[in-house]
């Protein structure tokens, strides 16, 4: 899951601060793409075709610059409902020369870990980073392991379950999750395009329902939950671009066995992007692209954020006249925003959301999340950002 030139939320903020001092890529990792287009700084850009490779490309991808793996879910104790987000970003650093320090490193690690207590109307979240060295923090690209400290995401040997191991000061998740379909790739030709251009784009997947089970630490409790979640993989070497301001991005999980994806980009000028775009997922496991214009989204309110006071949308109707979908999703929090000072101040919001409406003419339910980048005034870091890329063009 995930572009934006003023706000945004991701580690692609500090790829472009790295990006205008120069970088290169590791030529040890495999390229499965016939097709290889190298940045200015030498990374891999995700063009078309790319054809993935599973369990390989659950792994890290060590020649693109930026890459992430994004979980969120709902999870259940009795009567007590969370939702919860982990996400691992990998960002490339330049690496001039060829000493062997056991700190040299060739990324930087981020770990991003909330939790939505819904019966508590309650939310936690914590954010921490390092860098690739000293084993304090890595990604393998050779299988699907990647940590920071004694937090990790990976398979286990099975090579089909996900482990999912996240410390906060508030709480503490140990998941375990159960894959019930197959991947689903986003785009065409294995691209997700992000905006004009060639390279602007990501490797983009999802696994869109996965059981899940484990234990959750909160408030002196240890809970029992299971639940059902949802993970996205993506890796690429895109930019930031100054026309765009963030994006707004959905997940659903509906009662009927259909999943949705949707990607709003917006426009400094107010429009909106038309690489916008969406997947719609059948109980089956078959999939469809939505282009931007086979879709439309609206705000139902707005949520003012006393942190940062930025105004975000809050409820969303969701129309997908093609595939007899009609949605109405509310935060079951308002506040979900997420500061991440590991990142620079960039702030954004986050959140759990409960889903209703109908599909295919009938009554549906469902859970999501939804992701709003942009809606905040740039941070120092993303100022510092921003100025770099204006000298290196």
């Amino acid at each position: 899951m995930r572009r934006r030139a003023l706000a945004a939320c991701s580690a692609l903020a500090l790829a472009a601060a790295i990006a205008a001092i120069g970088a290169a890529p590791d030529a040890s990792a495999p390229v499965l793409s016939p097709r290889v287009v190298l940045d200015r700084d030498g990374f891999e850009m995700a063009v078309p075709p790319y054809t993935f490779q599973f369990p390989y490309d659950q792994a890290a991808h060590s020649t693109y610059r930026t890459e992430w793996w994004y979980y969120t879910g709902h999870l259940a104790s009795g009567v007590r409902r969370f939702g919860f987000e982990m996400t691992f970003f990998r960002v490339g650093l330049p690496v001039q020369g060829g000493g062997g320090s056991a700190w040299r490193a060739r990324n930087v690690i981020f770990r991003h870990l909330a939790l939505t207590d819904e019966t508590g109307n309650t939310f936690h979240f914590d954010d921490r980073a390092e860098r690739e060295a000293m084993d304090l923090a890595g990604a393998d690209s050779t299988r699907y392991l990647v940590w920071l400290g004694d937090d990790y995401a990976g398979l286990e040997p099975d090579r089909a379950t996900h482990r999912l191991v996240g410390h906060a000061p508030a709480f503490a998740l140990d998941l375990k999750l159960t894959p019930e379909r197959r991947p689903v790739v986003h785009g065409r030709d294995g691209v997700s395009q992000k905006s004009a251009g060639e390279g602007n784009a990501s490797h983009y997947y999802s696994l869109t329902r996965l059981t899940t089970k484990g234990k959750l630490v909160l408030g002196g409790d240890t809970l029992a939950v299971d639940g059902l979640s949802w993970m996205d993989h993506e890796f690429g070497s895109d930019h930031l671009r100054d026309t765009h301001t963030g994006w707004d991005w959905f997940s659903a999980q509906l009662s009927d066995g259909r999943d949705l994806m949707l990607y709003r980009l917006r426009r400094v000028d107010g429009k909106l992007d038309t690489c916008s775009s969406g997947t719609i997922v059948e109980p089956d496991g078959r999939s469809r692209m939505l282009t931007a214009d086979e879709f439309e989204t609206g705000r139902i309110a707005e949520w003012v954020s006393p942190h940062t006071g930025g105004r975000y949308p809050s409820g969303w109707n969701v129309r997908v006249p093609g595939e007899q979908l009609e949605l109405r999703l509310e935060p079951t929090v308002a506040d979900q925003e997420l500061l991440s000072r590991s990142m620079g101040g960039i702030a954004y919001w986050e959140g759990s959301v409960r889903v209703s409406g109908t599909s295919n003419g009938g009554r549906v339910t469902g859970q999501g999340y939804v992701e709003l980048t942009g809606y905040v005034g740039l941070s120092p870091f993303q100022t510092a950002v921003l100025d770099s890329l204006r000298k290196v063009r």
